[in-house]
């Protein structure tokens, strides 16, 4: 067998199976993603009769308000980013670079956050700082603080995952040559550490902005009518004032801004991976008495930021105008107001549309991550591969808002009619689901050593036989992470769950808010009990694959 036969079974065959591999998930990201994007821009160039026209992005783009929304965008977005890189790093250091009895259990916690549905962090913070809640007699209910410290909420695991896998691989020896020549341990961190970590910093700093700047449930829950973004605007025109192309419009000022966003994020995730693959295998040390800095800054973050909200919304959810008792999460079983279902027959729906979108995310994850993985011996392959690796995070830069608002004006028509089938919001939480699930199994398949490759070609395996007993046993290595991603998101995703569910099907996270915009202290206990519900079951599906999966793998 000549060296380039090798060399093509060794990657997977030749380059017509990558092609036939990759092509199933391209025709689903432009069938369901650039299609409806592509359809919402241009949306925002006609006139109502139909003709091309600038005036509607001119109008949006000279309105006082249009700038004060995108003023108050960046301004939570850069303030979430700073405060979270701040408190991120310590904790980066505290739970991957020492070692402590509990560190799995609280890596679980910091990790948990993320996945969690924003309408209920939105209700969380709401229950903390309501005039009656805990944290009450701050005054911050509905401000900006609130706000950015529930963004942090957010992406504090973004940040502590993506500097904390890097720095577990420093090597110690040249901090230790530092000290040795008098260096003190401020100037040791200065010059030596982070310099060493700020490929990782700067990832995680350029992904939590942009996660930031798109967040959507968080923001329309505790920004009341002063704090909307760009996401709440285009929510707001489309839902409540049923301006389609203003809306257009906003989307697309919102593209250009996660365009930029994802484009520096996607360069500094490169820079953190290729330091990363530079450096040797994780190694750590017990915690010292010298760590007590960074533990304490940890400590509190993660009592007093992450477990605080979800503890008073746990005990809210029991409060009732009677006293304390079971009353909120009976009613449960009692229609929701704004709907024809029961919470519970909404929670059915979120399970079987999360259980279908995560079928599809994952599908599609593992034909992506095989592509991707793949090492082309030609400096132009490994140009497509770059390529397509950028091309499958872009559901990751524009948001869910967007999406969901691009099926409505697609996707209503043949040949693709869906208004009435509930696949569409599956579909939908799959392209959310699906960059997060590349990104967890593809650094499992890009570990593993060429040469397992080519010994079995060598030996005579054919192209499917060396995928099925080299590549899968180490893609499961990090399936069950990726199911937990995939399950945790859909099952919580709500911006363009909100435009496509409809009355008569709506799923849990749809309802919560439904809960909290009517009033009456009975729909306030229901949505509290809804939000625990809601909670524990992305909490449990995130912590049983923390548990399951490799302990090394950022998906960021």
């Amino acid at each position: 067998m000549t060296a380039a036969a090798v060399s093509r079974r060794s990657l997977g065959g030749p380059p017509w199976v990558w092609v036939a591999v990759a092509a199933v998930p391209i025709a689903f990201l432009v069938v369901f993603f650039a299609w409806p994007v592509a359809a919402l821009v241009a949306r925002g160039f006609v006139d109502e009769a139909g003709n091309p026209s600038f005036a509607q992005v001119q109008a949006v783009l000279t309105a006082p308000r249009t700038w004060r929304i995108v003023g108050q965008t960046l301004a939570q977005a850069v303030a979430g980013t700073a405060v979270a890189v701040g408190l991120g790093v310590p904790g980066a250091y505290v739970l991957y670079r020492r070692r402590f009895p509990g560190r799995r259990l609280a890596r679980a916690v910091v990790a948990v956050p993320f996945v969690l549905p924003t309408v209920v962090v939105g209700v969380a913070f709401s229950s903390l700082l309501a005039v009656n809640g805990p944290l009450g007699w701050l005054g911050l209910r509905e401000s900006f603080a609130a706000i950015v410290a529930a963004l942090v909420f957010f992406n504090y695991s973004v940040v502590v995952r993506t500097v904390g896998t890097l720095w577990a691989r420093l090597d110690p020896r040249a901090e230790d040559a530092a000290r040795t020549l008098g260096a003190s341990r401020a100037r040791v961190f200065a010059t030596v550490t982070l310099p060493a970590l700020a490929p990782a910093i700067a990832s995680g700093a350029a992904l939590t902005f942009l996660f930031c700047a798109t967040a959507f449930g968080v923001v329309l829950v505790l920004g009341g009518t002063s704090w909307g973004t760009i996401e709440t605007e285009i929510w707001y025109q489309t839902t409540q004032l049923l301006d389609l192309p203003a809306a257009a419009a906003l989307s697309i000022l919102q593209l250009v801004v996660v365009s930029a966003s994802l484009l520096v994020a996607n360069r500094t995730r490169a820079r953190a991976e290729r330091a990363l693959r530079l450096l040797g295998s994780p190694a750590d040390a017990p915690l010292r008495a010298a760590d007590w800095a960074p533990a304490l800054v940890t400590g509190v973050v993660v009592l007093g930021l992450l477990v605080l909200p979800m503890a008073s919304l746990v005990a809210r959810s029991f409060v009732t105008p009677d006293g304390v008792g079971w009353e909120n999460y009976a009613a449960l079983a009692g229609r929701a107001q704004g709907t024809t279902v029961s919470v519970w027959q909404a929670l059915w729906n979120s399970l079987v549309t999360a259980t279908a979108a995560t079928a599809i995310a994952i599908l599609l994850g593992l034909m992506v991550s095989y592509v991707l993985s793949r090492r082309p011996a030609s400096p132009s392959g490994r140009w497509v591969l770059q390529g397509a690796d950028s091309v499958f995070m872009l559901p990751l830069g524009v948001s869910a808002v967007t999406v969901g608002f691009g099926f409505l004006i697609t996707l209503n028509r043949p040949p693709l009619d869906l208004r009435s089938s509930w696949v569409l919001i599956p579909i939908a939480q799959a392209l959310v689901a699906l960059p997060l699930v590349v990104r967890t199994l593809l650094p499992t398949l890009r570990a593993i050593d060429p040469r397992l490759h080519e010994t079995a070609a060598t030996l005579g395996a054919g192209a499917g036989r060396v995928t099925a007993t080299v590549d899968l046993p180490f893609a499961l290595r990090g399936l069950g992470l990726a199911l937990g991603f995939a399950f945790a998101t859909s099952l919580g995703e709500f911006g363009a769950t909100s435009f496509l569910a409809r009355p008569d099907h709506p799923t849990l996270p749809v309802v919560v808010y439904r809960l909290i915009s009517r009033p009456g202290a009975e729909n306030f206990g229901m949505a509290m009990a809804a939000s625990v519900l809601l909670a524990v079951l992305t909490a449990a599906a995130m912590a049983v694959a923390e548990w399951l999966g490799p302990r090394e793998v950022n998906p960021w």
